[in-house]
């Protein structure tokens, strides 16, 4: 798949998937049941142990099953080791101008993380393909309803905060998709090998993302 294939393979499924734990163990088989429930589209944070590693690993084990991206990236030499590692996407909680830069040189979907309207205007310019709002329980369904007014062009995505109370909404009000992270992929879950649990989730998840936008 090329770049706008991508986005639009994120945008279709509505979810980015977020694995952040403290144990690099068993996450291949937590993006396997993710992918079963439906999410196709799964971030592994930098913060995970040995994340280079997880992200051959399941990239490896789950191919073109899955849209597989980085997240918790701060700069552009990180970035370019995910991109290396077999990453498709890279996600991070703030602007970095240079991490953008490099995502376009090599042709790859980028999601800043920006707070304020300045901050989201400014990775927009800058060349974000969707802006990650985080974190968004701050601020709620709200702040996205009223950003559409006159940033109506700019990709919305929240991070932090959305659950299955809160997913719907904060697609009613504007946002192109979800991240979703221990909502999700429940650390419990992980730690505990229930991987049916979080099929399970997704497919919930899935569903209010239909739901939603039907």
């Amino acid at each position: 798949m090329n770049k706008t294939e991508q986005l639009q393979r994120v945008l279709d499924c509505g979810i980015v998937a977020v694995i952040r734990s403290p144990d690099s163990q068993q996450l291949v088989e937590a993006a396997r049941a993710l992918a079963d429930g439906g999410v196709t589209v799964i971030e592994i944070t930098m913060s995970v142990p040995h994340a280079l590693e997880v992200l051959r690993e399941v990239h490896k084990a789950l191919g073109d099953r899955i849209l597989l991206g980085a997240g918790t990236v701060l700069d552009p030499e990180t970035a370019r080791a995910v991109l290396l590692a077999g990453a498709e996407f890279i996600v991070a909680p703030t602007v970095n101008v240079e991490v953008i830069r490099l995502c376009q040189r090599y042709d790859k979907l980028v999601m800043p993380g920006a707070f304020t309207p300045t901050e989201i205007l400014t990775a927009w310019e800058a060349g974000a393909d969707i802006v990650k709002v985080f974190p968004a329980d701050v601020v709620g369904p709200a702040f996205f309803k009223a950003l559409r007014g006159p940033l109506p062009q700019i990709r919305l995505m929240p991070t932090g905060g959305v659950d299955l109370s809160t997913a719907a909404d904060f697609l009613r009000a504007g946002a192109c998709c979800l991240g979703v992270g221990g909502q999700l992929v429940e650390p419990k879950a992980v730690h505990e090998g229930n991987f049916g649990r979080i099929r399970d989730l997704a497919r919930q998840y899935v569903a209010i993302v239909k739901q939603a936008r039907g």
